[in-house]
């Protein structure tokens, strides 16, 4: 099954060159990275995936629906029912206990919260006795198993990951990665990993890659 489909798709921020990118196509468990020098627009063109951007030229499809980049219940659960997000920062609720995370994420995807699949969720990356437990009380290698464990609780077609072994060392960079593909290939689904470090090729030798553009 086709899960992603990028074409034509170009972003420009005011008073700068525009971003252009190459198209795409990801199919049911495939992983690759996204790659790029600073300012090439890794990050712009994950937003844009997700509908947090609104697109200006181009189509994005998802499973087969063009992404919806408008506000309202119908944009966030087709965001959130299709696509799984792991951001660098992880952005867990601090005042919500893991698993409490998870549920929202559930309601936010207009899926019936239910702490069974979130703890199964959890129990796959090696954190259910942890689901009671605030954010703010977990090493950085357990807070990144909750949020890959977020990413997934329902059971998207394509994962986001934005820099996701950033600030790691090389061990805890490669179980990063081994966890965050591992649970997408687990779960047949689409992986797109944006990075500028050298060491995610060793794990994901399918590249898409931009460039900068040169003023004219």
């Amino acid at each position: 099954m086709t899960v992603l489909t990028l074409s034509n798709v170009r972003y420009t921020y005011p008073g700068r060159l525009p971003l252009e990118f190459p198209d795409c196509v990801l199919e049911a468990g495939d992983v690759a990275a996204l790659v790029g020098p600073s300012g090439s627009g890794k990050s712009t063109l994950l937003m844009l995936i997700a509908g947090l951007l609104k697109m200006q030229t181009g189509r994005i499809e998802v499973a087969g629906q063009a992404v919806d980049t408008g506000k309202g219940a119908a944009s966030d659960r087709q965001r959130g029912q299709s696509i799984g997000m792991v951001l660098q920062s992880f952005q867990l609720l601090p005042n919500m206990t893991i698993l409490e995370n998870l549920t929202v994420a559930q309601f936010l995807a207009r899926r019936p919260p239910d702490r069974a699949v979130a703890l199964s969720a959890l129990a796959a990356l090696g954190i259910a006795e942890l689901a009671q437990e605030l954010p703010g009380r977990l090493s950085r290698g357990q807070v990144q198993r909750a949020a890959i464990a977020r990413a997934v609780v329902n059971r998207p077609a394509l994962i986001l990951a934005d820099e996701p072994t950033s600030s790691l060392d090389d061990e805890s960079a490669d179980a990063a990665l081994d966890l965050l593909i591992g649970e997408a290939r687990r779960r047949g689904a689409a992986l797109l990993i944006a990075t500028h470090d050298g060491r995610v090729k060793a794990h994901v030798p399918n590249v898409v890659a931009l460039a900068v553009r040169a003023a004219t």
